[in-house]
């Protein structure tokens, strides 16, 4: 991969006016980014991408200029000012001397291991720090902006301005990161949902809900510092960054409902209607998350197009591009969905379940989980009980069951969708699922997870060794197969049966073939 020679410049040590460490390069569509010990500089990469220009020196160095004067609205720790790149004698240096040939942003590094992106995989992220984003987030919408010009952006002709922009900007890639059938779903969704509740859109321009906002807000753009840090907010076009806050709101929720913590993204919305009072916002939320989905799509396509990107990496944004437009699908159902897994231990059932639900913006609700708060037995405490002994006696998985599905009623009763993480192995539970769909209006879909007995065996004997919420193990799988009773309650195009020996994406596609 060919880097630009100031690039390559700003990779050594000696560019630098302080002690660099090891200089780590991390590249957007738009910047070249430069992680040193202290210190982040960010170059802006001279491209016109339609929706924004930075071909010219002057105004590479006037949108450095106000990406920090915006940015030190919720983030003013961090951004430390613009610095010119200098060139003397073939020498490249940041506040160097000779002639200035860039500029960039420097800001003092924000821990890693605190960001909200790095802190959700691995569930260290809590309903109490989700709820002091959305208190911040009110504050900052109550005094943000707005008027007459910021206003219009609200408009009807705006927001349709923006939706075709992205049906126009993502043609190119039907058939790559998106299916035509996904692409005239998504645009019929769109086109029809402004059209029906325009009275909706006009009314939040006279109550002065669009405000200068955020713009880019994401899980990534959120550390937990001792005051929290909300960072790299959109400089580049003000019309992305003038919205609606419930499109703001909608962002942070779509992405933590990608990251498989839908849960997290009601307790989200929750707190910030608590604290705001705009109970309105509701109503748009679902379009909302369907147009951020999809600008997170098109803008992870976008990167299939830079020269400086690595093969590697394209190969992986294009499987992260496809999860956003396959989100943004699953916000134009109709209807909310139920989904259970079935099957026995070890065949990978929470697995698909994490996966889909990431893929679909599902709750998860998990048997394992729910059964040992119940016994108020910790979740990383192992419980070798027999098949129907102990915390896995028919008592207590009678209780087990029956919390999920009050839980998941709930769910559903709010719009929401959800996929039951259990064994699921009785008839009766299954139609029990059933049920509640149908009292809910949900559509209903049963996963059945297969697996052959040796790799069942390799499975369980590994979990058990790296630890895990799950108590399955080899003892327990041949009572479970001898209890099973064969699926019947769903029609063959509602029932995926999947071996789950393949590849977790192509199982995945299966089951979305299944949806649409």
């Amino acid at each position: 991969m060919m880097l630009p020679e100031l690039v390559k410049a700003l990779l050594k040590p000696e560019a630098y006016p302080e002690t660099t460490g090891k200089i780590e390069l991390v590249q957007t569509q738009m910047s070249f980014v430069f992680l040193t010990k202290e210190f982040v500089y960010k170059v802006k990469k001279a491209v016109d991408l339609g929706f924004l220009d930075y071909t010219t020196l002057e105004k590479r160095q006037f949108f450095c200029h106000k990406e920090v004067e915006l940015n030190r609205r919720l983030c003013p720790g961090a951004y430390l000012g613009v610095v010119p790149i200098t060139e003397d004698n073939g020498a490249i240096r940041i506040g160097g001397r000779g002639e200035t040939i860039e500029y960039a942003v420097k800001m003092r590094r924000l821990p890693q291991e605190k960001m909200m992106n790095v802190l959700l995989p691995d569930n260290r992220v809590t309903v109490e720090m989700v709820g002091g984003v959305a208190q911040k987030l009110a504050a900052f919408h109550q005094r943000a902006e707005t008027n007459a010009e910021i206003s219009a952006f609200g408009e009807i002709k705006a927001v349709t301005r923006n939706t075709d922009e992205n049906f126009d900007q993502t043609e190119k890639y039907i058939g790559g990161t998106i299916s035509k059938d996904g692409y005239w779903r998504i645009k019929e969704y769109t086109d029809s949902f402004v059209e029906r509740n325009a009275p909706l859109f006009n009314k939040r321009v006279k109550e002065g809900r669009i405000r200068d906002c955020h713009g880019d807000l994401h899980a990534a753009h959120i550390c937990f510092t001792d005051d929290i840090c909300i960072y790299d907010c959109i400089e580049f076009n003000d019309r992305f960054r003038y919205c609606d806050i419930a499109s703001e709101m909608a962002f942070l929720a779509m992405d933590l409902d990608h990251y498989g913590r839908a849960d997290l993204s009601r307790s989200l919305l929750k707190a910030y209607v608590d604290e705001s009072g705009d109970k309105e916002l509701l109503g748009l939320l679902g379009f909302y998350k369907c147009y951020r989905a999809y600008v997170r799509g098109k803008v992870e396509s976008f990167k299939l197009d830079d020269p400086y990107i690595a093969d590697d990496e394209k190969k992986q944004t294009l499987e992260v591009a496809a999860s956003y437009f396959d989100l943004a699908r699953a916000y134009t159902r109709a209807r909310p969905a139920l989904f259970i897994t079935v099957g026995l231990v070890g065949t990978g059932k929470s697995t698909l379940a994490q996966a889909l639900a990431k893929r679909l913006g599902l709750a998860v609700i998990a048997s394992d989980i729910t059964r040992k708060q119940l016994a108020d037995v910790p979740l990383t405490e192992h419980r070798f009980d027999g098949f129907t002994g102990g915390i896995y006696s028919a008592g207590l998985s009678r209780k087990t069951y029956d919390k999920m599905f009050s839980a998941a009623g709930d769910i559903l009763g709010e719009g929401g969708s959800v996929i039951l993480d259990a064994s699921f192995i009785k008839a009766e539970e299954r139609l029990k699922a059933k049920e509640l769909a149908e009292e809910a209006g949900a559509d209903f879909y049963i996963i059945e997870c297969r697996l052959d007995e040796a790799n069942i065996k390799k499975r369980l004997a590994r979990r058990l060794e790296q630890g895990s919420v799950s108590d399955g193990r080899w003892e327990i799988y041949q009572p479970q197969k001898e209890a099973f009773d064969p699926v019947k309650e769903a029609s063959p195009q509602k029932h995926a049966i999947i071996d789950t020996s393949q590849p977790l994406g192509e199982n995945i596609k299966r089951i979305l073939d299944k949806i649409y």
